[in-house]
């Protein structure tokens, strides 16, 4: 399938009826990118019904946060989820950034990102931003020094819902730093 070109895609604030499709790509996402880190039982199981009463949740109360979805042609291609002013130190968290696997590599990411960033400007106390991702995500983490991110701290993967279970031993992630708020621009490859 051919990457998407940016030019197709249709950016617009998530809204209540949108937790099915963003809870869709979110656990097809985790099921392709978590394996290792996250237990495969966890990841075989019904992690589509948790992330759709996850995404059910913010969607009912979004204070705080902003999620913006990527659309081409209708579709679901990708999707940002932040919370503005998280940390004092970091700033905001894009706590959640997908992309559909046959559009990866096409810019959206870069997009979504840089959509963010200018919601944190407009809606945070200052322009700061952070992110985690897995040790093991280097095609992420090779994405995110590509739009300017600096890798600042190393920690364990917090485990998902809280339950330890749902890990696979110990597994590490990275936060990276966008101190000013400023997203350079990548190649659409990247």
């Amino acid at each position: 399938m051919t990457a998407t070109e940016p030019s197709s895609i249709r950016l617009r604030a998530a809204r209540p009826e949108d937790a099915g499709r963003v809870a869709e790509l979110h656990a097809d996402s985790w099921r392709r990118h978590y394996r290792g880190a996250y237990a495969d039982a966890y990841l075989d199981g019904d992690i589509l019904s948790e992330r759709t009463a996850v995404w059910t949740e913010r969607f009912a109360a979004p204070e705080g946060t902003a999620t913006i979805l990527a659309e081409d042609g209708g579709e679901l291609a990708g999707f940002t989820h932040t919370f503005l002013d998280h940390d004092p130190q970091w700033g905001s968290l894009i706590d959640n950034l997908h992309v559909r696997h046959t559009q990866q590599r096409s810019g959206i990411g870069r997009i979504l990102v840089a959509e963010a960033c200018g919601i944190i400007a407009e809606r945070a106390s200052r322009p700061a931003m952070y992110l985690w991702v897995l040790e093991q995500n280097s095609r992420a983490q090779g994405f995110y020094r590509a739009i300017g991110g600096t890798a600042v701290e190393r920690a364990l993967v917090p485990p998902p819902g809280g339950i330890p279970e749902r890990l696979n031993g110990n597994p590490g992630c990275i936060r990276f730093s966008w101190p000013d708020g400023v997203v350079a621009d990548a190649p659409p490859q990247v």
